[in-house]
């Protein structure tokens, strides 16, 4: 609920902290953010631009596809990697739907998390994916409505990462969870339908980006299979990056076997700020 998580959050403009009144979402120098009828409220300062947000065709695509329960073995990595390090809210900087961080404070009882994402779409299902869920339309690189020092966790699952704004949310004694897709991930789809692959630099890149404002505490890749049904695999390339060359993917469906066995391979790592 937003209003249990209201305590954790910033406004947008002015940095002041917010409280709720009715269906409204103030601070102390008088900006206010009207909460949506579906439970989520909008914090984008008011020049930001959300073209790049996921669609609402991408969010159920995403709502579908998760509901397989494809990606369960990814979720309890997630929960178990979280652990119980530091006093504070959960996170989840591109949260999408919330199905992840659902799955997180199903087993941590004594946690409230915050979802954030770009897509108004993504953020009216987040709001009903769990009751200690609020939902916050925000853009991770023009900054997250999140106060200094109030998170216990930070998640970052395959999405934009601002490192800056991870450090500053998190407390000391805080914990970044990131989960990135290894090369081989979808392979056997990547390559019969022609979806955008994973570059083989990405783990050096996102350690570089990290580098000094974190310390990498943990890290183990993750591999299974999936088993997936036509409509499943229709579902996961129009809910990702590949939704925006869809037209020639979704074409190339019917070359896909019924069922069809995929390699999922992620990597799930974990890091502590750095504190001067």
């Amino acid at each position: 609920m937003l209003a249990d998580v209201t305590p954790y959050l910033r406004c947008p403009l002015c940095h002041g902290d917010l409280a709720l009144a009715g269906a409204v979402l103030g601070c102390g120098h008088g900006h206010r953010f009207d909460v949506a009828r579906q439970g989520y409220a909008s914090l984008l300062p008011g020049d930001a631009r959300t073209r790049t947000a996921d669609t609402a065709a991408m969010v159920t695509a995403r709502a579908e596809f998760l509901a397989c329960g494809a990606y369960a073995p990814l979720t309890a990595a997630l929960s178990e990697a979280v652990g119980r390090s530091g006093p504070g809210c959960v996170v989840d900087a591109g949260g999408g739907t919330g199905h992840h961080l659902a799955g997180v404070l199903e087993r941590h009882a004594d946690r409230l998390g915050i979802a954030c994402d770009l897509s108004r779409y993504a953020a009216r299902r987040a709001a009903r994916a769990h009751p200690r869920i609020g939902a916050v339309v925000a853009d991770v690189w023009r900054g997250l409505p999140v106060r200094d020092g109030s998170a216990q966790a930070v998640l970052d699952v395959f999405a934009p990462r601002n490192p800056a704004e991870f450090h500053r949310v998190l407390h000391d004694d805080g914990l970044l969870v990131v989960a990135t897709p290894l090369p081989e991930h979808l392979t056997e789809l990547v390559h019969r339908l022609g979806m955008l692959s994973v570059d083989a630099d990405k783990p050096r890149r996102l350690r570089d980006a990290l580098d000094p404002l974190f310390a990498q505490q943990d890290g183990h890749d993750l591999r299974w299979r999936m088993e997936l049904s036509r409509r499943d695999v229709r579902a996961l390339v129009e809910m990702g990056p590949s939704a925006w060359h869809s037209d020639d993917v979704v074409a190339r469906l019917r070359t896909v076997p019924e069922p069809v066995e995929v390699t999922a391979a992620v990597t799930v790592a974990t890091y502590r700020p750095c504190r001067d």
